[in-house]
């Protein structure tokens, strides 16, 4: 479904990216892990169409997406959760999950809202609220609950669980496991090691902008391992 190679990025003259390669398959969930700062976020961006200057291939469902504007690249079932400022603060939250499905016929975009409020119930109890006003926690769930609204082939995903309860990441993991389960393709960069376990098989490691590891998710029992084997070995 999505291909990288030797993708690089820029910001300006700063190499972020330093020739990567990764895959994803289709209703594969795969994750992202590294220090902060190390290219993860870029790489997402990247795929995207939004921001850095890249070079090398991106190819989507066997097409090349370099040189695509971002809303081609929706179009063609790409979707993106950033990990900050992902919700219209003055929309209600009817209304950004009705952005996300835009593309729908009108039918099937009741058939998404239902859904977003059967992942997140305090959504669709809250359905007439002005997003700006929902906690940060609620707003994660919104963004994603609108950004799986569209029915993306593949999601990339960014912290999603970052600074949320437990029962929280619990409803985001189940919400990303099951498009994954539903034949969509996720890429997720996140520190939590429930999240990971729960929604990806694979995950690939990056340090200073190059990838350094491929791995399965099995091959670890605890967050510790992960941590300890990968995310310490380099300052």
């Amino acid at each position: 479904m999505l291909e990288l190679r030797d993708l690089h990025s820029y910001y300006g003259r700063s190499h972020v990216i330093q020739g990567i390669s990764l895959q994803v398959g289709r209703g594969e969930g795969v994750g992202l892990v590294g220090h902060n700062g190390v290219g993860k976020t870029t790489t997402l961006k990247s795929i995207m169409g939004l921001g850095p200057r890249t070079q090398g291939h991106i190819a989507f469902a066997g097409r090349e997406l370099r040189g695509l504007p971002v809303h081609a690249r929706a179009r063609r079932g790409l979707g993106f959760v950033p990990d900050s400022e992902a919700v219209f603060p003055t929309m209600t939250v009817e209304e950004n999950i009705r952005t996300g499905a835009f593309l729908r016929a009108r039918g099937d975009q009741q058939v998404c809202l239902d859904t977003a409020y059967e992942l997140f119930p305090v959504l669709g109890e809250r359905r007439n609220q002005l997003a700006g006003t929902l906690s940060g926690g609620q707003q994660k769930m919104l963004a994603l609950a609108r950004g799986l609204a569209l029915r993306p082939q593949l999601i990339l995903v960014d912290e999603p669980s970052e600074g949320l309860m437990p029962i929280n990441v619990d409803l985001i993991a189940r919400a990303l496991r099951r498009a994954v389960e539903e034949g969509t393709g996720v890429l997720v960069v996140d520190a939590s090691f429930h999240l990971l376990k729960a929604v990806c098989t694979r995950l690939y490691v990056m340090k200073r902008g190059v990838i350094t590891g491929e791995h399965r998710l099995d091959e670890f029992a605890t967050a510790d391992q992960l941590v300890a084997t990968y995310l310490k070995g380099e300052d």
